[in-house]
């Protein structure tokens, strides 16, 4: 009799928390549902409102360079084309530079500095695009014309095959301005993130690689950096699409020009950087459209770039044996 009471007072008192627990299932999952819906959301409305241009064009405007308003003749290639390029300039740049202030801050930074030269990364990380457009187009683009491109041109520009990408007058604004900007946003991001990583490796292991006579070099290279390289690609990989989806500070100094050219020191245009410049002169529904038929491009792309980034991290743990 008396066990049979502690039982029922113990369900009893074990009913308030499992009820509990419903209900925080249920709101973990509300949230989960919402995101999906405001994502499908996205993604059905910008297929309506870019359906004119492709019924219009078809898959025609995927491969077409001319962009001409006043004939409404549209195509994506150029913004399309100006986009990856201004983002593989980005990344190439932010990438390596980045983990080496992630390096330095967890292993040959003095301890006195790391809290502020980690608290002035950070700062920068939160330093609006529109700050940096307006630095780039006023201070770096004038430097880039009179100093960098010059010297790029005389070096660079006169070497065999790759001698077209460093060919024409220097503008100052341009593909090559755009993506160093894009360089300096988000460097930040991924030093910051490739430091807090960095962090979670276990000092055991750092501490047992150097007592078997490895160098710093060496600890990094083969013991910290394979420890947590499925964090890092995705970080980057997450850094790769604010590139992409940038706006406004893009569109101060690429120059927006609807072309394509093999030089990286001419002007050109990205697609989020059309939609902010023409959006608001779009006076026809076949322009509007073109415009959301951009839209639904860089959508389509950022979400191939995640997916390939999930991709990566999936065969990464499968040959880890995760």
């Amino acid at each position: 009799m008396t066990a049979t009471t502690d039982y029922e007072s113990g369900g009893r008192a074990a009913h308030p928390a499992a009820r509990s627990d419903r209900v925080f299932g249920t709101l973990t999952l509300a949230a989960a549902v919402i995101v999906l819906l405001t994502l499908l959301g996205v993604f059905v409305s910008l297929v309506m409102g870019a359906w004119p241009a492709f019924h219009e064009f078809g898959a025609k405007f995927l491969v077409t360079e001319k962009w001409n308003p006043v004939t409404e003749k549209f195509g994506a290639l150029a913004p399309l084309y100006g986009t990856v390029i201004t983002s593989v300039i980005a990344m190439l740049i932010a990438v390596p530079v980045g983990l080496g202030i992630a390096i330095f801050l967890t292993e040959t930074c003095p301890r006195p500095l790391r809290r502020p030269l980690g608290i002035a990364i950070e700062l920068l990380a939160g330093i609006p695009s529109i700050i940096y457009g307006i630095w780039g187009l006023f201070v770096f683009a004038p430097f880039m014309q009179k100093v960098v491109q010059p010297a790029l041109i005389a070096t660079l520009g006169k070497l065999p095959l790759i001698g077209d990408l460093f060919a024409g007058p220097p503008y100052g604004i341009g593909i090559l301005t755009a993506g160093l900007i894009l360089a300096m946003m988000v460097l930040p991001f991924i030093a910051s993130l490739a430091r807090d990583i960095f962090l979670t490796v276990p000092d055991m292991l750092r501490e047992s690689a150097y007592g078997l006579g490895m160098t710093r070099w060496e600890v990094n290279r083969h013991i910290v950096i394979p420890h947590v390289r499925t964090a890092l690609v995705g970080g980057v990989m997450l850094a790769l699409g604010r590139a992409l989806g940038e706006t406004m500070a893009v569109t101060f100094v690429i120059g927006n020009a609807h072309r394509i050219t093999t030089s990286i020191l001419q002007p050109g245009t990205t697609i989020s950087a059309a939609i902010a410049n023409e959006f608001t002169e779009a006076t026809t529904p076949l322009y509007t459209a073109s415009l959301v038929a951009l839209g639904l491009v860089l959508f389509i792309l950022t979400f191939i770039v995640l997916a390939a980034a999930q991709w990566m991290l999936r065969r990464m743990k499968a040959k880890a044996g995760v």
